[in-house]
C-alpha cells in the first residue's frame, strides 16, 4: 500500500480521499517526528516562562488577557474541549467527520502548533480502526477555526464524547477501554491547536469537490443523450468556436460533448434539416456546464491550498516567536464554496428545461413523451418534481459568507459562516442527483421514439444500462420508483464509469486534461 507522509507530502483531494478510504495510509515519517517534536519542546517553553503568549498560559477569546497559572495549563487544554463542545443537530456523515482527522493531522504534522506527537498517534489510531467521532452538524460560525464541531471531534482524545464503531453509536470511553487505551492528558496549548482550524469547512470542501466533479461528468453525459433525444445539433461544440472565446471550462465541455456525439446515425439523419438554432438548454451547454466548470477549478484550488496549510492559533515557530494571526478563519474557503454552490445549482436549472423541452411534443416528439396522451398523463409530473428541487437550490444558493455576526463578546466581530457554505453546497448536490436521475428518465424515453436510428456507441451503452433498471414507459406507472431507481445508478458511478470505458474502449478520452482531475 502506498503511503503519504503527514506533514511532508502535498495532500491532494483524491490522495485524502484515498486515505479516507484505505486506498493510502497516512503515517508521519521521521522528519515530521523532528518538526513536531521540536515544536512541541517550543511550547513547553513557553509554559515554563514568564511571556504571556495566547492559549498557551492565558484565556481564551476575550479572556486572552488572562493569565493561567503553570500548573493549570493542561486543565485549561482539556476545559477548552468540554466548554467549547456545544454543537446540536444531527451528526455528520461519518466520511466527512474521518476526513476532518486527516486534514487535522496534516495540519498539525508541519510542525508550527505545539502539539505531542502522542497525541497525533491517537489521532491516527482512529483513522486507521474507523473509530470516528460524533460530530453535530451545526454550531461553528467558521472563524476562530470549526470550534464546536473540531471540539466534538477531539472529545474521545480525552475520554469524553462519543463514536461510531462498526455503524454503532458508543461512548468513547468505553470504546477505549475496550481496546485498552488511556484518555490522554493533553500539554501546552494542545487543545486549542485541536479546535483552532478550518477542517470542518474543509472535509466539506473535499468532499464537494468529488461530488461537484462526479454532477458535471453526468451533466454532460446525460445532456448528450437529452440532444439525441431532441436531434439537436453538434454543431456548437466545434472547437474553433471555442477557441475564440476560450474558458477553461467550456473548452472542456464542448470537446466532451463532441467526442460522445461523432458518428452518431441520429445526428447524421437530420443535417440537412430547416432548423436554424436548438434552444438555449441544448445549444449553449459548453457555455452554461462550462461555467460550472470553472467555478469547480476555482474551488479546487482553494482546497488544495486550504489542505496544506497551517490554520491554527498561534503559530510557533520558536519560543520566542509566536504569531496570533487569523489563519483559523474561513473566508478564503467560504466564498469558493459560495461560488460552487451557484455553479451546482445551475446544472440543475438547465437540466429542468431540457426535461420541460422534451416534454412539449416538439421535434417529433410525443407531448408528454407517451403515445397515448389523456388516459395516461406520462411523464408530465416528474418535471414538477425538477421545478421544486431547483426552486429549493435557488433558496440554497443566498451566499452564507455574506454575513457575519459577531461572537466572543466582539472579540471575534468578523466570522466567515463557511460552514454553513460546506454544508449547503452539499444540500445542494443532493437535489442535483435526483434531477439528474429525472433528465435520464426524459431522455432515455425520448429516445423510443427515434428508433430504429441509433445513437453513437457511448449514448447507446448509457440507454442500455438505464433499461437493466427503468424499462420503457407505454403506460402510467409509479414514477417515483423509476426515479428512485435512477438515483441509485446516479449516485452509483456505474453511469459515468460506463461512459468513460465505452469512451476507451473507442479511442475517445473525456478525461484528457489533468487540470479537471482531482490528484
Amino acid at each position: 500500500m502506498k503511503n503519504f507522509n503527514y506533514g511532508i507530502d502535498h495532500l491532494s483531494v483524491g490522495l485524502c480521499l484515498d486515505i479516507a478510504t484505505g486506498k493510502v495510509s497516512g503515517v508521519i515519517n521521521a522528519d515530521a517526528k523532528q518538526r513536531i517534536e521540536t515544536s512541541w519542546r517550543e511550547v513547553e517553553k513557553i509554559a515554563h516562562g514568564h511571556d504571556a503568549v495566547y492559549g498557551i498560559n492565558t484565556g481564551f477569546g476575550p479572556l486572552c488577557d488572562t493569565r493561567i497559572s503553570e500548573q493549570d495549563t493542561s486543565l485549561l487544554q482539556s476545559n477548552i474541549l468540554k466548554s467549547h463542545s456545544v454543537g446540536v443537530g444531527n451528526p455528520i456523515p461519518r466520511e466527512i467527520a474521518k476526513l476532518m482527522l486527516i486534514t487535522k493531522v496534516h495540519a498539525l504534522a508541519q510542525g508550527f502548533s505545539g502539539i505531542a506527537l502522542a497525541t497525533l498517534e491517537r489521532i491516527i489510531w482512529h483513522i486507521e480502526n474507523n473509530v470516528i467521532p460524533v460530530v453535530p452538524e451545526k454550531g461553528s460560525v467558521g472563524a476562530s477555526g470549526d470550534l464546536a464541531p473540531l471540539s466534538h471531534l477531539f472529545l474521545p482524545l480525552i475520554g469524553l464524547g462519543e463514536v461510531f464503531v462498526d455503524g454503532k453509536r458508543l461512548p468513547a470511553d468505553v470504546v477505549l477501554k475496550d481496546n485498552n487505551l488511556q484518555p490522554l492528558t493533553l500539554g501546552p496549548k494542545e487543545g486549542l491547536a485541536l479546535i483552532n482550524g478550518t477542517q470542518f469547512i474543509l472535509a466539506f470542501a473535499v468532499k464537494g469537490v468529488e461530488r461537484l466533479k462526479n454532477a458535471l461528468d453526468l451533466a454532460d453525459v446525460i445532456g448528450a443523450v437529452s440532444l439525441e433525444a431532441l436531434m439537436g445539433s453538434a454543431r456548437p461544440f466545434d472547437e474553433r468556436l471555442h477557441a475564440i472565446r476560450p474558458y477553461k471550462g467550456t473548452k472542456h465541455v464542448a470537446k466532451r460533448l463532441a467526442s460522445m456525439l461523432q458518428g452518431s446515425e441520429i445526428g447524421n439523419s437530420h443535417q440537412d434539416c430547416d432548423r436554424v438554432q436548438d434552444p438555449y438548454s441544448l445549444r449553449c451547454m459548453p457555455q452554461v456546464h462550462g461555467a460550472s466548470r470553472n467555478a469547480w477549478l476555482h474551488l479546487k484550488e482553494m482546497t488544495e491550498i486550504e489542505l496544506n496549510s497551517v490554520t491554527d492559533n498561534p503559530v510557533v515557530f520558536n519560543a520566542e516567536d509566536t504569531i496570533s494571526g487569523g489563519n483559523f478563519h474561513g473566508q478564503p474557503m467560504a466564498i469558493p464554496l459560495d461560488y460552487a454552490a451557484i455553479a451546482a445549482a445551475e446544472l440543475g436549472n438547465i437540466a429542468d428545461r431540457r426535461c420541460y423541452l422534451m416534454s412539449e411534443g416538439r421535434y417529433g416528439l410525443p407531448k408528454l413523451l407517451t403515445s397515448d396522451a389523456g388516459l395516461n398523463s406520462g411523464l408530465m409530473i416528474p418535471q414538477y418534481t425538477t421545478a421544486a428541487l431547483v426552486t429549493e437550490n435557488k433558496t440554497l444558493c443566498f451566499p452564507a459568507s455574506a454575513d457575519s455576526v459577531p461572537t466572543s463578546l466582539g472579540q471575534e466581530d468578523h466570522v466567515s459562516m463557511g460552514s454553513i457554505s460546506g454544508r449547503k453546497l452539499h444540500q445542494i448536490i443532493d437535489n442535483i442527483e435526483y434531477i439528474q436521475a429525472i433528465e435520464l428518465l426524459y431522455a432515455t424515453q425520448a429516445l423510443e421514439f427515434r428508433r430504429p436510428l441509433q445513437s453513437t456507441d457511448l449514448i447507446e451503452a448509457c440507454y442500455h444500462l438505464v433499461r437493466q433498471h427503468v424499462p420503457a414507459i407505454k403506460d402510467d406507472r409509479i414514477f417515483a420508483t423509476d426515479i428512485n431507481a435512477l438515483h441509485r445508478l446516479v449516485i452509483s458511478g456505474q453511469l459515468l464509469a460506463l461512459a468513460n470505458q465505452t469512451a476507451q474502449n473507442h479511442y475517445i478520452n473525456l478525461n484528457d486534461d489533468d487540470e479537471f482531475g482531482i490528484y
